[in-house]
């Protein structure tokens, strides 16, 4: 029993800081780069990490430390008070950013963003859904500099003009994701043009995009041909015409959102019925709404 007493004595010294002469160990004294950052912060959130970074000087060094390797940054719907400056840390200090997502955001404007684009580069996924008050320059960064990006939403960013979309024709190839749902200053001829260079998309969302036409459709069809998902919820301008090119060549395709196209028929959607989820029921059944079956995909986190 005394021994038992003992081992508990001494493992609990080990727990606590222990003198050598004057020298005081503790815990910030474990190494930051090959223990504490991987093994403890990776698993803290931003808001833990500010939350020690207010603790002393020396935990505000480690918590700026993590913020530099610090992978994926999500304040998507943050509107919280202050929230801008602690956003304005996050560009003094993050360097590895792969994964922005900052939709609903309406305090970020230019100014707030473009610092942290300048010192990351390696972004993949940048969600901007919903950001109101940045503008065509906050995307030069992510069009010109980001040369891995694969995910881009700027879901109702009234914003976004045919120029920032034509730029993004002459950089980007590569995307799999797209989202430019109620972008209503985009012509037909520019997205005629973007989606040519497109052949790896897998998810797009289009849903009230006014310049979305038939022929817009038969250049999805004829370059996007890994596509799996399309939103084309609201495009009152697309017909059985385009959905039937569309279906025919991209054989790959899971899901059709068409609601709110009254040009586009039963006549066109029949035949797809049962070979890939369709938003709208079909006519003559009592089929209650399927909305929310695939959110996951077209939802603007």
């Amino acid at each position: 029993m005394c021994s038992l007493e003992g081992e508990e004595k001494h493992l609990a010294s080990m727990a606590l800081a222990v003198s050598y002469g004057n020298a005081q160990v503790s815990f910030f004294d474990i190494s930051w780069q090959d223990v504490l950052i991987p093994m403890v912060a990776e698993f803290l959130t931003l808001k833990d990490l500010f939350n020690l970074r207010c603790c002393s000087k020396t935990a505000k060094r480690f918590a700026e430390a993590a913020f530099e390797r610090r992978k994926d940054i999500n304040l998507a719907g943050n509107n919280s008070h202050n929230v801008e400056l602690a956003f304005a840390v996050l560009g003094k200090c993050c360097r590895r950013v792969e994964n922005l997502h900052l939709a609903r955001c309406h305090w970020l404007t230019d100014e707030y963003l473009l610092p942290l684009l300048a010192e990351n580069r390696r972004l993949r996924v940048v969600n901007l859904n919903e950001c109101v008050n940045i503008t065509p320059l906050a995307l030069q960064p992510i069009i010109i500099e980001c040369k891995e990006l694969r995910i881009l939403k700027l879901s109702k960013c009234q914003w976004l003009t045919t120029g920032a979309v034509d730029a993004l024709t002459l950089h980007h190839s590569n995307l799999v994701e797209f989202d430019i749902s109620y972008c209503t200053a985009i012509g037909e001829r520019c997205l005629i043009i973007f989606f040519r260079k497109l052949n790896k998309l897998n998810v797009l969302s289009l849903a009230n995009t006014p310049s979305v036409t038939d022929q817009v459709l038969i250049q999805i069809a004829n370059y996007c041909r890994s596509l799996e998902h399309i939103n084309l919820v609201g495009c009152a301008a697309i017909s059985d015409y385009g959905i039937h090119a569309l279906t025919t060549k991209c054989q790959q395709l899971q899901s059709l959102m068409v609601h709110r196209c009254p040009n586009v028929t039963e006549r066109v959607l029949a035949p797809l019925r049962g070979r890939l989820f369709i938003d709208r029921p079909q006519l003559g059944y009592n089929i209650p709404a399927l909305q929310g079956h695939i959110n996951c995909l077209y939802l603007q986190v």
